[in-house]
C-alpha cells in the first residue's frame, strides 16, 4: 500500500511538472518577449520549485529556445541587449567603469575589448555571445559615482561618471596617480570632465593618491584649454 501511495504521489508530481512545461513556454515567451534579459525567478510561480525551473530552463537552452548567459540569467535568441545591461545583470550591485567607461565617453582613443565593472562582491569573469566581462572588487566605501544611464532605446545600465571612471582606474593601477601614467592615457575630449565633481569624488574617497590624481587631471585639463584657446 505504501508503494502504491508513493507511486501515485510520484505520478501526481510528474503530471504537475508536465503541465508546468506545457503551460509555461508560451507564458514565458509572452512575459519576456520585450525584456532584454530574464532570470530563473520568472518561472517561480504556483507549484514550481527552483529545481524544476532550472531544469526546464536548461532543457529550453539545449533546444536553443533561450540563451544562457550564466546560471540563472537568460535571454531570447532574437534579443540583442546592450553589453552594459548584460554586465549589470551578470553581477548585481556592479557598475561599468575603468577603460570601458572611458571609451564609452570617448575619453581614451583605444578600442576596449573587455567590459570591466566594479563591484563590492568578489572578482569574477564571464564570457558569452555578448562579450567578455570582468569584475574588480572595490571597497564598499568607494562604491559610488555611478549613474543609471539611458544607452539605447529603453535600455538603461549603471555606468561610472567620466570622473569616477578615471578615479577607479587610478585606484586599481599601481602609481596610477603619477603624472606620467595619467599622461600615458592620452586623454581626449577633456571638456566633458566636471572638475568640481572630480574634486568632490576624490575628496569623498579619503585617499591622498586620488586627491593628487584629481589635481594632476585638473592641471592637464586647464593646460589643454589654454593651448587650444582661440586667438
Amino acid at each position: 500500500m505504501f508503494f502504491a501511495y508513493g507511486y501515485a504521489k510520484t505520478l501526481q508530481q510528474l503530471t504537475i511538472f508536465a503541465i508546468i512545461i506545457i503551460m509555461h513556454w508560451p507564458q514565458l515567451q509572452h512575459m519576456v518577449q520585450d525584456q532584454p534579459l530574464f532570470e530563473t525567478s520568472f518561472l517561480l510561480t504556483g507549484n514550481v520549485t527552483r529545481h524544476q525551473a532550472q531544469r526546464q530552463l536548461s532543457d529550453w537552452a539545449k533546444a536553443k529556445k533561450i540563451v544562457q548567459l550564466r546560471r540563472g540569467i537568460y535571454t531570447l535568441p532574437h534579443q540583442n541587449p546592450h553589453p552594459f545591461v548584460v554586465a549589470n545583470h551578470l553581477v548585481p550591485a556592479s557598475y561599468v567603469s575603468l577603460q570601458m567607461a572611458l571609451a564609452y565617453y570617448h575619453l581614451i582613443p583605444e578600442h576596449v575589448a573587455v567590459i570591466t565593472s566594479v563591484t563590492t562582491q568578489r572578482p569574477s569573469r564571464y564570457e558569452n555571445k555578448f562579450g567578455r566581462f570582468s569584475y574588480r572588487h572595490i571597497n564598499p566605501s568607494l562604491f559610488y559615482g555611478m549613474e543609471y544611464r539611458l544607452l539605447v532605446d529603453d535600455e538603461y545600465a549603471y555606468v561610472a561618471t567620466p570622473e569616477k571612471a578615471l578615479l577607479d582606474l587610478i585606484h586599481f593601477r599601481p602609481k596610477g596617480d603619477s603624472r606620467e601614467y595619467i599622461e600615458s592615457l592620452r586623454l581626449q575630449n577633456l571638456e566633458i570632465l566636471d572638475l568640481e565633481r572630480l574634486r568632490r569624488l576624490a575628496a569623498r574617497s579619503g585617499k591622498p593618491r586620488l586627491k593628487r590624481a584629481a589635481r594632476v587631471i585638473a592641471a592637464l585639463v586647464r593646460r589643454e584649454a589654454e593651448e587650444y584657446e582661440p586667438l
